[in-house]
């Protein structure tokens, strides 16, 4: 793992939490913090002690959106320039939403415009009642566009086409009533219970847990009304249960010991 500027990596078991670490600037994103975090969950999805991700922000704030400096300079690119720029923010919200382990987002304070968008990319999202959320970019004349398929993803449509309009704050309550989050907890209980939820997701194989992202990601293109999507998955679970992993869960099943991998 490299050494990064803009974030600090903390293991736990096996447990690694990424914490975005300019907190004089609110964990705002920009080139280099973009960067470094999708280098850094690829170096993580290839850790095998590593089962689990946390996303935290250091400070008052989980991420305040975009850093004004970057935006600044952003203003004066070209459009090839401001393409190459886009790309790279785009491949890390993709490198975070495909990560092949569970990832979990620890929100407080400000999660705004980016910061929502590195919200809605986790696949868990536990917040405390200060967390606040908006997609502000047509205020400034922009849109929600990298970060849109993500929190549309998160919320559904008929609340997209709201809060992509309006730009209005969301609450933590509005948050967790539209599944932007997922639980609201009070703030000296967030860590706790961040390290609770990464301790069940523990105890999933290894195998079984990236296989079932990718199940997930197959049945946002389907129904149930799909007869190739159900053949697909009668083959699926019949290649998992001949896998060593599964194999090794049912036999620590029967035996009442815990499997290998936990």
């Amino acid at each position: 793992m490299m050494n990064y500027s803009t974030l600090e990596i903390e293991r736990s078991g096996s447990t690694a939490t990424v914490w975005m670490n300019r907190p004089e600037l609110h964990n705002a994103l920009n080139e280099t913090l973009i960067a470094e975090l999708t280098s850094a969950f690829r170096c993580l999805n290839e850790e095998a002690a590593v089962r689990v991700i946390v996303l935290a922000g250091r400070g008052k704030s989980f991420s305040a959106g975009a850093d004004l400096d970057w935006m600044r300079r952003a203003a004066q690119y070209s459009e090839a320039q401001n393409l190459d720029d886009a790309r790279k923010l785009a491949a890390m919200l993709k490198g975070i939403y495909r990560s092949k382990k569970p990832v979990i987002a620890r929100i407080h304070g400000a999660a705004m415009a980016g910061g929502t968008g590195l919200t809605a990319v986790c696949d868990i999202a536990v917040g405390t009642a200060d967390a606040r959320f908006a997609l502000t970019e047509v205020r400034l004349g922009l849109i929600p566009a990298t970060i849109g398929p993500y929190v549309a993803d998160a919320i559904g449509m008929r609340q997209s086409r709201r809060y992509f309009l309006s730009a209005e704050r969301i609450d933590a309550a509005t948050a967790l009533r539209l599944g932007l989050l997922h639980e609201l907890v009070d703030a000296d209980a967030l860590d706790a219970r961040v390290a609770e939820i990464a301790a069940e997701l523990a105890r999933g194989g290894p195998h079984a847990l990236t296989a079932a992202k990718e199940l997930l990601a197959d049945l946002r293109q389907s129904t149930p009304l799909d007869d190739t999507l159900l053949d697909d998955t009668a083959h699926t679970i019949a290649a998992t249960r001949v896998s060593d992993e599964a194999r090794e869960g049912l036999a620590a099943f029967f035996a009442k010991r815990p499997p290998n991998w936990h």
